[in-house]
């Protein structure tokens, strides 16, 4: 019930608005083909295919005002299905919003088809105020790999393929203080009732783009800041996160997650990127997940559970029509090791082949050690 009175409230929101001008509505989005081959450490390899598509849709009835929505349209089958049902299933399933919006539409030992809204909000602007209120993505992080400043929708790097990233039930109020700084205020609510809430103030001061936050996540207290700039050219930007449980507040250890990184681009446009992750509770000794890295839901506190991690990227366009690019996270305290190699291939305007790999090398235990070999190949038609 409560999901029906949401979604009415908004539209119906927006219903008692006269056009003050012609609608105008826009529809985009893709259909792609994933094939996943893994290859574990122990056992047989298995094979995943994905059809899946993508439609995004914009209102805007009138100038003030503009209604979202993002379906996701997901049909997996194949051994891997099978092999691992219904865990496997029942993880694509899990709608971690306050709202569950993600819908079983057939489901089989041997496939699944379901449909998922990661996006259906409302946005008013008047000025230089803006509100929005529904499922939306709030996205404080900066770097590219690792953000603790994103309470929010924390992204789990693994997952690629989902380049839209997660939303969350939550209303967000922003007031634009200048031209380059704004004050935001949101609050979102989780599957379990939890309650994120938090302040941010974000300015501009010599050329460095600078943010501040404070409120609450969850069960903890969270105050963090971020800056983006340059040095010499060099991309530099950083976040860090400090949680302190509320419930033993006494306890004076807390939590820091910080994140370092620096990338360039060099005149043949070879781009090189580096970062670095702090985890003031992670382990220095072996940091397994204990569960498969692309299906966990991570949040600020568990970008890594090791104590500190590296990560490397570089790439670089072969030609016009393909790029290539290698990406890698070492952990320096149980040598473990990811590689991300990739060519993409630009086939036409609109449509796109991708090759990557997911190589996971380690002891058992470790980060990285025990997930084996990942092969994706992925053919994405945009409209």
């Amino acid at each position: 019930m409560k999901k029906v009175l949401f979604i009415l409230l908004i539209f119906l929101a927006g219903s008692q608005v006269h056009a003050q001008e012609t609608h105008k509505f826009t529809a985009t989005g893709f259909l792609e083909y994933l094939n996943t081959t893994w290859a574990p450490k122990h056992t047989t390899w298995t094979n995943l295919s994905n059809v899946y598509n993508r439609i995004d849709l914009h209102w805007y009835p009138v100038k003030s005002l503009e209604f979202s929505a993002g379906i996701r349209n997901n049909f997996n089958f194949g051994p891997m299905m099978a092999g691992y049902y219904p865990y496997y299933a029942n993880a694509l399933l899990k709608d971690y919003g306050w709202l569950d919006m993600t819908f079983n539409l057939a489901k089989d030992s041997s496939y699944l088809l379901y449909t998922n809204i990661d996006r259906l909000n409302m946005k008013w602007t008047l000025q230089k105020f803006e509100l929005t209120i529904g499922r939306q993505r709030i996205n404080w992080g900066i770097n590219m790999v690792w953000n603790p400043n994103d309470i929010f929708n924390t992204y789990n790097y693994f997952y690629f393929d989902y380049v839209e990233r997660p939303g969350s039930d939550a209303i967000l109020l922003q007031y634009y203080t200048g031209d380059f700084s704004s004050l935001q205020l949101a609050a979102k609510l989780n599957r379990d009732n939890q309650l994120t809430a938090a302040l941010m103030y974000k300015f501009n001061v010599d050329n460095y783009d600078l943010q501040f936050l404070g409120g609450v996540m969850k069960k903890d207290l969270v105050v963090g800041m971020g800056w983006a700039g340059q040095i010499k050219g060099v991309g530099f930007t950083g976040e860090a996160s400090y949680f302190r449980s509320l419930h033993r507040f006494a306890d004076t250890t807390g939590q820091l997650v910080a994140s370092v990184s620096a990338n360039f681009t060099f005149p043949n446009r070879l781009f090189v990127n580096g970062s670095v992750i702090y985890n003031s509770r992670g382990t220095t000794g072996p940091a397994g997940m204990g569960a498969f890295v692309m299906l966990e839901n991570v949040s600020p506190k568990t970008l890594t559970l090791s104590r500190f991690d590296m990560f490397g990227e570089v790439s670089y366009p072969v030609t016009p029509l393909i790029k290539a690019d290698v990406s890698g996270i070492y952990n320096p305290n149980d040598n473990s090791l990811f590689a991300g190699p990739s060519l993409d291939f630009s086939l036409t305007e609109n449509l796109d082949l991708y090759v990557m790999g997911q190589l996971f090398f380690g002891k058992p235990q470790t980060e990285f050690g025990d997930y084996g070999q990942m092969y994706y190949l992925r053919l994405k038609w945009s409209f």
